[in-house]
């Protein structure tokens, strides 16, 4: 297990370097600077500008600090808003994200793992249809649209939840859910084809023939072994909520690292971009490697590649 952590960890450390470089270069190909807007700087004082941020510096030189900054993880401050840092802006920002994420993820999971159970359990029956047809529109509608549809007819039309912001427990029951419900869609319907499967394995056969009742099968044999493709669907998920917290986060005001991401982007913010791109870049990589290792947790079945037996 340790050899094997190990070998991943020098995977997450290369494929680290290609998302720095590749991040690096392409701000570099893309016209225009972080001051550009800025019309009513004279020349001077853009230049001054530059030579604070090291934007006068050869590219090589540039690159070279990069790589600098994301090895000791200090991405220097802001060019966009004043006397602030990007270390500070993740350590305020990312808690928000982090909450909203989480909370999205146990409604992911927990309505998926819940529509599928009972579509495979009422198979071909009317619960096994809607289920389907929940689980369908849950994919099929994207988050921004269904955020658009409860911020006008839960929080506009009948007041039951404010319309944005970030003020409480809450300000974070519409989001969570925008974000959760395509996803719930993709993990019912792999419970429910993984649950299909498992129905007719022969260990569940021979459950049901020791006289072990419905739902005690489900939860004691069946639903262990469903999981598996759930588990898969873990890093996916991480970096859809992850990535769908940035459109989410705008439409709803929410404070959170997503808002700022996207802002910068806007602003041509490179100190914030490169941070926030290298911070979650680690968050989805560590993700994967954590997938991974559940996969040996849920079925002791499964032996890693390059752990040792």
């Amino acid at each position: 297990m340790l050899k094997y952590i190990f070998k991943r960890f020098v995977y997450i450390l290369i494929a680290l370097f290609i998302i720095v470089s590749a991040t690096f270069f392409l701000m570099k190909l893309a016209p225009g600077s972080p001051f550009a807007s800025e019309r009513s700087f004279p020349p001077q004082i853009e230049e001054q500008l530059n030579a604070k941020y090291g934007l006068d510096n050869p590219w090589y030189i540039q690159y070279k600090d990069y790589l600098v900054d994301t090895v000791t993880f200090d991405f220097g401050e802001s060019m966009k808003y004043k006397g602030r840092s990007t270390n500070d802006i993740i350590s305020e920002s990312f808690p928000i994200s982090l909450t909203l994420g989480i909370e999205a993820m146990i409604l992911a999971i927990g309505m998926g793992v819940l529509l599928g159970v009972i579509a495979s359990l009422y198979h071909n029956r009317f619960p096994d249809y809607l289920a389907s047809t929940i689980a369908v529109l849950g994919i099929s509608v994207p988050s921004f649209i269904l955020a658009g549809l409860m911020q006008y007819f839960l929080a506009f039309k009948l007041g039951l939840f404010p319309v944005s912001g970030w003020k409480g427990f809450i300000y974070s029951i519409l989001p969570a859910f925008a974000i959760a419900i395509t996803h719930a869609g993709f993990i019912a319907k792999l419970t429910r084809s993984s649950m299909l499967e498992q129905k007719n394995s022969d260990y569940v056969k021979m459950a049901r023939a020791k006289g072990l009742g419905k739902w005690t099968t489900v939860f004691r044999h069946t639903l262990r072994n469903a999981l598996l493709p759930v588990v898969t669907y873990l890093g996916p998920l991480t970096a859809g909520v992850v990535t769908g917290s940035f459109i989410i986060e705008q439409i709803f005001a929410i404070p959170g690292l997503g808002k700022h991401f996207v802002t910068s982007i806007t602003n041509r913010d490179y100190t914030v971009i490169m941070g926030t791109t290298v911070f979650y870049s680690i968050i989805l990589l560590f993700a994967v490697l954590i997938v991974d290792i559940l996969y040996s947790v849920i079925d002791p079945r499964i032996k890693l590649k390059g752990a040792k037996k």
